[in-house]
């Protein structure tokens, strides 16, 4: 991923300089495991983490002669080790090393993702008691529908991305597996005790069945899961752009001192984060979905995964690890005009009343057809007067209908155009919400 959209604390876990650490340090783990079990001396794994050395710049020159990474790694490390060289490696394979140690980086890059959606889950929780009670116009297919509030919106998507986190967790518990497992998967080399040994000192389980690569399928539930989040994520982002529309403005980002909206139009304020964000959560989940290309592997295994890992797996957990703090920074910025919401309320005229009246007309014996048609009628001729300076002019046209006002009394009336009801149950929906912490 290029450095604008890096952040160092994630670009560091996939350097190659953490690549061939890990490397090393499951080679030198094996050697322990391999002294315990009495396969070689017992002197050989001390002596080798005190000698072991690379030089990372020459194992690219070696891999150019060899082929092979992996050899290329033990050529330059198998150098600074003598004659314990021979035990470097013995009775592995290639993706014992590779696996084990992509599944370490996986399980630090997913906690670094995981401590990012926690900032990004507190800054909505945050905003959302801030805003608990502002009264809001809800929407559906982009139209008027029933107020609402924006603590709720926000109380909403705190409840998904926090079910995403959850999927992120249960995915890299079951990622968080390694395997010594030799050609094909079948021990025939080492015992499993090797292994066991590895991934507890790794803080990796052993994956029950390696076929010599660790099935593609759990790398995939990760991915999978980290593109549910940006989904969710983008959904937060495309709001914010709605909200921000200059017919709109119910909120926006917040546009800091200096900032330059237009290089042509020096009045623009434009909701540059949230796009950036939408941006980068098509790359996610198109990433994601490369993930399940790879787990259709021949056989035991082939290599058609590595070209596709080496390029999504940093990308995808660097792209992600920086869209979720931007999405936080907007969270903790987003500045909400609490006038607007009350004034865009009122440009349908009340007309968002009309479900209530519905219900209220067929309490009294109409069928919910007759009802319906009295309601909309009215609702109808409202649509092409209304403005946002006659809140209330679809109650007048209600109470100048016969038709209704000799079903309804004028307390009844009342009653239906309060705006009480849009807000009653708001603290039961919060305690659901915020109180399983």
């Amino acid at each position: 991923m290029i450095p604008r959209y890096s952040r160092p604390e994630m670009e560091v876990i996939w350097s190659e300089d953490s690549k061939f650490n890990l490397w090393l340090e499951v080679e030198l783990l094996a050697l322990e495991a391999m002294a315990e079990e009495g396969i070689i001396p017992k002197e050989v794994p001390g002596r080798a983490r005190r000698n072991a050395r690379y030089d990372a710049k020459k194992i690219p020159e070696i891999e150019k002669e060899v082929k092979h990474d992996v050899i290329a790694f033990l050529t330059e490390v198998g150098s600074s080790l003598g004659e314990d060289n021979r035990f470097l490696h013995f009775g592995m394979t290639s993706s014992d090393l590779i696996d084990t140690a992509f599944s370490v980086q996986l399980v630090r890059a997913t906690d670094l993702i995981l401590l990012g959606v926690d900032r990004l889950l507190g800054a909505l929780k945050k905003r959302a008691m801030e805003t608990k009670n502002y009264l809001c116009m809800g929407r559906s297919h982009g139209i008027h529908a029933e107020p609402t509030t924006f603590g709720l919106k926000l109380a909403g998507f705190y409840a998904e991305i926090a079910r995403a986190r959850k999927r992120i967790q249960t995915a890299k518990e079951e990622m968080a597996v390694g395997a010594i497992s030799g050609p094909v998967g079948t021990y025939s080399q080492l015992p499993p005790s090797v292994e066991k040994y590895v991934c507890t000192k790794l803080g990796l389980k052993a994956v029950p069945v390696s076929t010599q690569v660790i099935p593609r399928d759990i790398h995939a539930g990760l991915f999978t899961a980290y593109s549910i989040l940006a989904g969710s994520i983008e959904r937060l982002a495309v709001e914010v752009r709605h909200l921000q529309r200059t017919e709109v403005r119910e909120a926006e980002e917040l546009f800091s001192k200096g900032q330059k909206g237009s290089s042509a139009m020096p009045h623009k304020r434009n909701p540059i984060l949230s796009e950036n964000i939408s941006g980068l959560c098509r790359l996610v989940r198109n990433m994601a979905s490369t993930s399940l290309e790879n787990i259709a592997l021949w056989h035991e295994r082939d290599i058609s995964h590595s070209s596709v890992e080496r390029v999504i797996a940093p990308d995808i957990t660097i792209s992600l690890d920086f869209l979720i703090h931007r999405a936080a920074s907007l969270v903790e910025g987003l500045v909400v005009y609490e006038a607007r919401l009350k004034k865009n309320l009122n440009l349908t005229g009340g007309l968002f009343f009309s479900a209530t009246l519905l219900l209220a007309l067929t309490e009294k014996g109409l069928t919910r057809e007759e009802s319906y048609d009295l309601v909309q009628k009215n609702a109808m001729r409202v649509w092409d007067s209304v403005d946002s300076e006659t809140p209330l002019v679809y109650r007048k046209e209600v109470e100048a209908d016969s038709d209704i006002t000799k079903l309804l009394t004028p307390q009844e009336i009342e009653n239906i155009f309060s705006y009480d009801r849009f807000t009653a149950h708001v603290d039961y929906i919060f305690d659901r919400v915020f109180s399983g912490e």
